[in-house]
């Protein structure tokens, strides 16, 4: 199958990107520094990621916030102007079918964006349920993502109101003359931006920002490590159609107005699972796991408690640059998941030893303001 690109392709072969497939993309997993010290330039000062593949799509007209609150547990009702907040696709078994961000542009108006694995299912799914709004598939926009502590500083220098943003806050600016939509958000547990501009201008706006002391350019690999010490979940790993979001340790993302006792309790799919869940707790849960010495364990791998029975297993693993050694998320058993738990991980019939870790393992930098 021929992989489509991003219109920053050109741009990350010019810079010696390794390119790979990734969600029927070709992407760059990493650029000549590598990923360790791509990893440790977005901690210390600035990165720049191209998430061009993720899916942007515009949702408008009445009840839009009626209609999106049909599917997530979300309180979209009271969401304001230019404010976004993270979301879950749930299913009717109480399971995930992706996790989104959605924005408010307007009173009904609103613009998400979806992982780029499940865009086709998302959007389509978006289509059944429309009740009269319209649904615009942005694919003419490319998306980008600056992130680390120097791009606050960054952004001053390019869109002095962006630099204002507080996390979870957007807004419609310029940037050189060219009009883009700045929110203060991203995937790395830094502060930082993700920026939605026009496809034609999105080359020259990240030469821009990369002209800019200090912004190097990031792959794939470091997003990945980077979202892992600041323990988000990525699809298709903590997030599945038979995960659901207590299981995740992501109740927090479903809001009070959307809960048992809430103003409009339930409503979404496999609400009354989900919220059933809220009280009796699931037998597993989502943990972290710091890896005694330097060998790495995988995804997949199953974990095992002190008799050597298996409770659990690896669901993402990767080196901690900022901890300085491997770290990983599994589901073990809900009874095992206190920090201090000491388990094993089977790496081909040799078990290493972990220990159950509070999350993140580095910390959030998000800007509250």
């Amino acid at each position: 199958m021929m992989l489509l690109t991003t219109p920053l392709d050109a741009l990350h072969r010019e810079l010696g990107a390794r390119m790979v497939p990734f969600a029927g993309y070709d992407m760059p997993v990493q650029y000549p520094p590598g990923i360790i010290r791509e990893h440790l330039h977005t901690r210390q000062a600035a990165g720049l990621f191209d998430v061009s593949h993720m899916g942007q799509v515009t949702i408008e007209g009445a009840d839009t916030a009626a209609m999106l609150e049909s599917l997530v547990p979300v309180d979209i009702e009271n969401l304001g102007i230019d404010r976004q907040t993270y979301a879950l696709f749930t299913n009717e078994q109480g399971g995930v079918s992706d996790d989104l961000i959605i924005t408010r542009w307007d009173q009904d108006r609103f613009f998400l964006v979806v992982n780029a694995a499940c865009k086709e299912q998302d959007i389509a799914h978006l289509r059944t349920n429309l009740s009269g709004q319209t649904l615009t598939v942005l694919a003419d926009r490319a998306l980008l993502a600056l992130q680390g502590p120097a791009a606050r500083d960054v952004m001053r220098s390019l869109c002095p109101a962006a630099a204002e943003l507080v996390f979870m806050q957007g807004l419609r600016a310029t940037i050189d003359g060219y009009e883009v939509y700045i929110t203060c958000s991203g995937y790395t547990g830094e502060d930082g931006f993700e920026i939605s501009a026009p496809a034609a201008n999105a080359e020259v706006l990240a030469r821009r920002l990369l002209a800019v002391e200090p912004v190097q350019a990031i792959g794939l690999g470091a997003r990945d490590s980077l979202r892992l010490e600041a323990g988000l979940c990525l699809y298709g790993h903590e997030l599945t159609t038979e995960i659901d979001p207590v299981q995740a340790g992501l109740v927090w993302s479903i809001s009070k107005a959307r809960r048992a006792d809430g103003a409009r309790p339930g409503g979404f799919p496999g609400a009354d699972i989900i919220l059933r869940r809220m009280i009796d707790k699931p037998s597993l849960r989502r943990v972290g796991l710091t890896v005694e010495g330097k060998r790495p364990v995988r995804d997949g791998q199953l974990v095992l408690d002190d008799q050597g029975r298996q409770v659990g297993e690896i669901c993402s693993a990767a080196y901690g640059a900022s901890v300085g050694g491997p770290i990983a998320m599994a589901y073990i058993a809900r009874e095992l998941g206190e920090p201090g738990t000491k388990l094993a991980v089977d790496v081909r019939g040799k078990l290493l030893p972990v220990t159950v870790t509070r999350m993140p393992f580095s910390p959030q930098n998000y800007y509250r303001g």
